[in-house]
């Protein structure tokens, strides 16, 4: 068994319990921000297209979750920068094509799908795609900013070490002198 004098767990890997803890930040930030969009999605939707709808609240929710995960989830404490909220697009748009094609699934196999089946596949499809968004922006988006980890205990360290020149001797027969 591991120790668990310093990190508390008993399976010795501390990132293991980073990774959970971002991720219950991840469902409840990008959650709350999902479940919100589902309904402004559904309520969208009565005046202009699904597709339209959801493409707009998507860009809105993107921006907003990204900001709160730069903040919250993965610990950046800070604003979002404008690369992170590209990437982050990025994989927003992939999560885009995820909840359009549930939808559009939907559409073939229900002749006229009532409100809370379109809300159960929607909120399903996002779900799924969250799951992998979690994954992209741990890994790629966010993950330039995280703090180096720190050796574990009893792990070689470098040693810092100072060397000072002396001025070279000018005659040969100093540096060799057998010369």
């Amino acid at each position: 068994m591991a120790s668990t004098e310093h990190s508390g767990r008993r399976d010795g890997n501390p990132g293991r319990g980073a990774a959970s803890r971002a991720f219950a930040r991840f469902v409840l930030c990008g959650g709350g921000v999902g479940l919100a969009s589902s309904f402004a999605v559904a309520g969208l939707a009565h005046s202009v297209p699904w597709a339209v709808a959801n493409a707009l609240v998507t860009v809105v929710s993107t921006v907003l979750a990204t900001e709160l995960h730069a903040r919250f989830t993965f610990g950046a404490g800070g604003r979002a920068t404008w690369r992170q909220h590209v990437q982050s697009a990025g994989s927003a748009a992939a999560a885009y094509a995820v909840t359009c094609g549930a939808m559009l699934a939907l559409q073939q196999l229900v002749a006229a799908p009532g409100a809370v089946l379109e809300q159960a596949v929607y909120l399903s499809a996002s779900a799924l795609a969250g799951v992998a968004r979690f994954a992209v922006l741990r890994v790629a988006v966010f993950a330039r900013g995280r703090r180096p980890r720190t050796a574990p205990e009893g792990a070689s360290r470098p040693v810092a070490v100072t060397v000072t020149r002396t001025g070279a001797p000018a005659e040969a027969a100093a540096l060799c002198p057998a010369a």
